[in-house]
């Protein structure tokens, strides 16, 4: 079953808190965690990543956190999606080249068939749409 991860999920959450809150303050992840109910490690690991795409800035001291650094409408979902987990691949051998199977697989075809249409879909998707 195709599935978005947790981490992706609470850095959804994340984004789409940072993009309806107060314009430009920075948010810490406490506060996101506890509001949302999320775990806490699991989103600064998220919120990490983000900032080392740029995507986040980090504001260090008591008044600190996270906030946007690009508008959402211009980062595509599919690049969301592999800073946090990736390469989009609904199968290994997708995104690896050492599959024994890939010489005599009879499934190859039509499941880069499927994986371009999804990738199409997250290409046309923004993180605004979806935050």
């Amino acid at each position: 079953m195709l599935k978005i991860t947790k981490k992706v999920e609470y850095a959804l959450i994340a984004i789409s808190y940072l993009q309806s809150a107060t314009y430009n303050k920075p948010h810490s992840v406490n506060t996101i965690a506890q509001k949302f109910r999320i775990p806490k490690e699991i989103l600064a690991k998220a919120m990490q990543e983000l900032c080392q795409a740029s995507l986040l800035e980090s504001i260090k001291g008591p008044h600190g956190g996270y906030k946007l650094s690009k508008n959402p409408s211009t980062i595509r979902m599919t690049e969301f999606f592999e800073i946090l987990e990736g390469p989009i691949g609904i199968m290994d051998c997708y995104i690896d080249a050492n599959c024994e199977q890939i010489q005599t697989c009879n499934i190859k075809d039509p499941v880069t068939k499927v994986n371009n249409s999804l990738r199409r879909v997250f290409n046309n998707l923004t993180l605004a749409d979806m935050a």
